[in-house]
């Protein structure tokens, strides 16, 4: 608001909506999706919540979650550009397997260009410490990070994506097929959330634009 020259206070918004019988959406409880208890060989935590970045492709973030349809489950996983906080790949699928995990990164290798040597960091859930995913990461030559064990705060930005989300677009609605649910991830992602949500880290700008500016 404060780049269209109009101040916002949040106790005066917080009035209004309370006037007119309306509430902010809220953030529910959602079913943790890591399964650590595997024998596979987990990475060190090169992140160390160190969450900032000077460029692209520095930093990458990985993780997954559930999105409930009428048709039962999807199973979302993104990678997130620390730099701009952008969602440089993503996929769906009704199985939670590696291949859900590599096909998201892949998407990320191709849209930006096969980088080398960035820090690919996720939780130690099994897809990610499968070996199809480490070969991914080692032909390619990034750099595998893992959170600790049990510390969601270790890859807080992919779950405040999230919750972003499930607040803005998942709760409250309901979907009654999972090609509905694929449709309206697909607008939030590569419309709403990458070239129009504002991110206070990018100064108030979208990703997209954060991203111009920089380049520019």
């Amino acid at each position: 608001m404060a780049d269209l020259g109009l101040n916002c206070n949040r106790k005066t918004v917080a009035d209004s909506l309370r006037r007119q019988g309306l509430r902010a959406k809220g953030a529910r409880k959602c079913k943790a999706t890591t399964n650590s208890k595997h024998s596979l060989p987990v990475a060190p935590n090169l992140l160390q919540q160190d969450f900032s970045a000077d460029a692209l492709n520095q930093k990458w973030v990985g993780d997954i979650t559930y999105l409930w349809t009428d048709e039962g489950w999807l199973y979302l996983a993104v990678m997130l550009d620390l730099y701009s906080r952008k969602v440089v790949g993503w996929t769906m699928s009704e199985r939670m397997t590696a291949t859900l995990v590599c096909d998201a990164l892949r998407m990320a290798l191709w849209r930006r260009k096969m980088p080398t040597g960035v820090i690919v960091h996720s939780d130690r859930g099994s897809q990610y410490c499968s070996h199809d995913y480490q070969r991914l990461i080692a032909t390619h030559k990034l750099q595998c990070s893992m959170s600790a064990k049990g510390n969601c705060y270790d890859n807080a930005c992919a779950e405040s994506f999230f919750h972003s989300l499930k607040v803005e677009l998942i709760h409250g609605e309901r979907f009654v097929t999972r090609d509905a649910m694929k449709e309206a991830v697909f607008e939030y992602i590569e419309v709403d959330y990458n070239r129009n949500r504002r991110h206070s880290a990018n100064g108030y700008l979208s990703p997209e634009a954060f991203e111009a500016q920089k380049v520019a």
